[in-house]
């Protein structure tokens, strides 16, 4: 198959996705062997389909931004200034039962510290809905956790926790002295020479995102989020990229430029496996911060998804796809979390390959 046979069924895979999900675009970028093989915007950036969606477009990457904090956390751990193992109780001061049932940076990371999320999600989606501009402090959040009181003890279970990852983020601004912003840059966008991903800290700092459309603050209506939805809403900090700058993130962790082999090896490590199968990734565990497939044919495959007004996304590497590693993203403009279409959208862009002639 030619590069540009390649192009041509890619992007009638991912119209097809889009279409069914009545979803205006995607940015979509695909790595093989660790070069850039395809980036393109497929559809538009506007729900009257009159702005063809760029290339470069940004997005939120929302739970996408888990590995990346968790490649600093391993670096640390790399470097001796963290131990996976250790109590984090001294950092754990403002939650009480933390301390008392001390959690470690491995069931942070692998989210077995019995550390909630927001409960029911009644007061969080609440106080999006009536102050989206307005995000809660990281003691509210805090408060929200300590409230809701530890779900088990730690390395009995798991649950999904974004304040789980919000104690990561604390923790790695307590280790380092740096912001979130300032130990991303200097782990993974420098030495990357990122030139368009960063963490927002301000609605204004998000202003040059692509359109992002959701029903979540009208109830009906498709609105793009843009201009109200404050990045602060994410408890663990959010990035923003293109398709094309998270897919050298992704691509670079797993070939080893962002990470010593031992710490990837233990970040791919299934902590937990699950007794139902991701109708497009199989049988699923969870590692350190990645989501993992379990019985794929394509060799490892590890990643994250990401869902949050405006935009769904999907981030997957597979180490072997006709005898190549294989980095593919998805970013899509409209919400459809219900779909994963991020992640449907990758593997769509998984299945032309798997299905060209050598």
């Amino acid at each position: 198959m030619t590069n540009q046979d390649l192009k041509t069924r890619v992007r009638a895979a991912v119209e097809r996705e889009l279409q069914e999900a009545e979803t205006p675009g995607a940015a979509i970028a695909l790595l093989r062997s660790g070069e850039i093989v395809l980036k393109a915007g497929v559809g538009y950036a506007d729900l009257q389909q009159q702005c063809p969606l760029p290339s470069d477009a940004r997005f939120y990457i929302y739970s996408i931004t888990k590995p990346l904090l968790a490649t600093v956390a391993m670096n640390l751990v790399q470097a001796g200034r963290l131990d996976l193992d250790a109590s984090l109780a001294p950092q754990f001061a403002q939650i009480p039962y933390a301390v008392e049932s001390p959690v470690t940076l491995r069931q942070l990371l692998s989210h077995t510290g019995g550390i909630p999320g927001y409960g029911d999600g009644t007061a969080y989606v609440e106080a999006l809905q009536s102050h989206p501009r307005q995000a809660w402090t990281t003691e509210t959040f805090l408060q929200v956790a300590q409230d809701q009181g530890q779900l088990f003890l730690p390395g009995t279970g798991w649950a999904y926790s974004n304040i789980g990852f919000m104690l990561l983020r604390l923790i790695l601004t307590q280790e380092t002295g740096l912001s979130m912003s300032e130990y991303l840059a200097e782990w993974i966008f420098r030495p990357l020479e990122l030139q368009h991903t960063f963490v927002p800290e301000t609605l204004e700092q998000a202003q040059g995102l692509t359109p992002g459309y959701s029903q979540f603050f009208t109830g009906d209506e498709l609105q793009n989020v843009v201009p109200l939805y404050h990045p602060g809403w994410v408890s663990h900090g959010v990035v923003v990229s293109t398709a094309a700058e998270l897919g050298k993130i992704i691509d670079a962790l797993f070939s080893g430029r962002l990470l010593a082999p031992e710490r990837l090896r233990q970040m791919l490590e299934p902590l937990h496996g699950f007794d139902f199968e991701h109708p497009q990734i199989g049988k699923i565990g969870y590692g350190l911060g990645l989501c993992l497939g379990l019985d794929s044919p394509y060799g490892i495959v590890a990643g994250h998804n990401g869902a949050g007004p405006g935009y769904v996304t999907g981030a997957f590497h597979f180490s072997n796809v006709q005898g190549q590693p294989t980095t593919a993203i998805a970013l899509v403009n409209r919400d459809r979390h219900d779909l994963d279409l991020g992640t449907r959208i990758v593997f769509a862009i998984l299945r032309v390959l798997a299905d060209a002639p050598d």
